[in-house]
């Protein structure tokens, strides 16, 4: 059963019958706000929206970072399968796996932000969310929100944190400006 996320809430990534998650997989799946054209006419807008994963480790010092410029980490943990520079289709347009057990032990939270790449802020962004499965079994953990207006173009969507043995998710979902990771850094950094 996949847990709905509001901002600033917390979920353990335990299975239901005991032990932890070993491999999650990150979606990020959204859809163009149909512009008013001539006449009325709504016509579709390019909208680019990347997905990254940063790897923090426990000073909240940048360790590695995944995204459309370097689709796998350092270790090989944390893999993104590619940028989708339309967010056409069903389902989730971008995705980034994560091999919880493969992830250095100095890494202590990584965190998901998605960008307008292109720009646009989010008022012209429909359908967006983010959401968690579990690789192994395919069902979907938690599923977060991101489609609202407003005039950010980025947004902090959510950290997966070490939690004893195992890891645990928070949803943050804190708006934020900038067309790369880079330019989200002094955003992120008061959320680790």
């Amino acid at each position: 059963m996949s847990i709905s996320l509001q901002k600033g809430q917390k979920v353990s990534l335990t299975k239901p019958g005991g032990g932890t998650l070993t491999r999650v997989r990150m979606g990020l799946g959204w859809d163009a706000v149909a512009k008013k054209g001539l006449f009325g006419k709504g016509r579709a807008q390019s909208i680019d929206l990347d997905a990254s994963c940063l790897l923090f480790d426990a000073s909240g010092n940048l360790a590695d970072q995944v995204w459309f410029r370097q689709l796998r980490s350092k270790d090989g943990s944390v893999l993104h399968t590619g940028d989708n520079l339309t967010g056409e289709g069903e389902g989730d347009d971008e995705v980034i796996n994560v091999d919880l057990q493969g992830v250095p032990a100095n890494v202590t939270q990584l965190v998901f932000t998605v960008n307008s790449f292109t720009g646009q802020d989010f008022s012209q962004i429909a359908n967006a969310f983010c959401r968690l499965v579990d690789e192994t079994t395919g069902q979907e953990i938690a599923r977060y929100d991101l489609s609202g207006a407003g005039q950010h173009n980025a947004q902090i969507m959510a950290k997966v944190s070490r939690d004893g043995d195992g890891w645990s998710m928070t949803a943050i979902g804190a708006t934020a400006t900038g067309r790369t990771f880079q330019h989200l850094l002094p955003a992120v950094s008061t959320h680790l």
